[in-house]
């Protein structure tokens, strides 16, 4: 491989670590505000998140504590995006990065999501200063048509290596968006079987070429030979 990029969220880092850390965030804010208990907060909250999912985090707490408005939901909101996340790469993922640094294999990271809240990841988690990282592709400061499934940012850094799709391989976690897009132009897919997605299984043009479970399972020797070479097609830009 000549050039190898890498997903963000539960790829390189455990996302629900970001949502605690923002929940946290969030219980600090309400206890300044209406002195609200902070770990009692944080439990309501995991609590909705886990029986009910992400959408109604913070109304349901506020109704908890009579204090719902519109306008608190959306400061809650705003105060979960913009704070400091406390989150840590995983331990492979240290590996893996230093071990590709010293083997000189050009890195990239291609994620999705609220621009300023991949941004402050990608600064908490060190790497937009790693050396081993060429370049950060936050997907949706290109628009939002340019998040995955869109190839737009792997074909970016096609020419900026000046190397052919083939010459790549991606390692995602999300089968519903991660390489539906980029295996019919060549692209090398590697999905890594963790985090939200874990266990998702989609047909096979949604599927990446192989799974790994963890990312130090890479200097396997099989596994890059197991990719499968596809003759690319045409791609244009819309």
């Amino acid at each position: 491989m000549k050039v190898v990029v890498f997903d963000l969220d539960d790829t390189l880092y455990d996302e629900i670590t970001y949502v605690h850390s923002g929940f946290r965030a969030v219980a600090m804010y309400l206890r300044e505000q209406f002195d609200l208990p902070t770990d009692e907060s944080i439990k309501i909250m995991i609590s909705v998140l886990e029986s009910e999912g992400r959408g109604q985090v913070f109304d349901r707490l506020l109704h908890h504590y009579g204090k719902y408005s519109k306008v608190t939901v959306r400061e809650c909101l705003r105060v979960y995006r913009c704070h400091e996340p406390q989150i840590h790469l995983y331990e492979d993922a240290t590996r893996c990065l230093e071990l590709l640094r010293e083997m000189g294999s050009p890195l990239y990271i291609v994620t999705d999501g609220n621009k300023w809240v991949q941004y402050r990841k990608l600064i908490a988690l060190g790497l937009y200063d790693h050396p081993a990282i060429r370049k950060c592709f936050i997907s949706r400061r290109f628009g939002i048509k340019n998040e995955k499934p869109s190839p737009y940012c792997f074909m970016q850094i096609c020419a900026k290596e000046n190397v052919k799709p083939s010459d790549v391989v991606y390692i995602g976690d999300n089968p519903n968006k991660d390489f539906v897009g980029i295996k019919p132009l060549g692209f090398k897919t590697i999905r890594i079987l963790r985090g939200g997605f874990a266990a998702i299984q989609k047909s096979n043009e949604f599927e990446a070429d192989i799974t790994i479970r963890t990312l130090d399972e890479l200097w396997k020797k099989e596994i890059f030979h197991a990719i499968p070479n596809r003759q690319p097609l045409g791609w244009q830009r819309s």
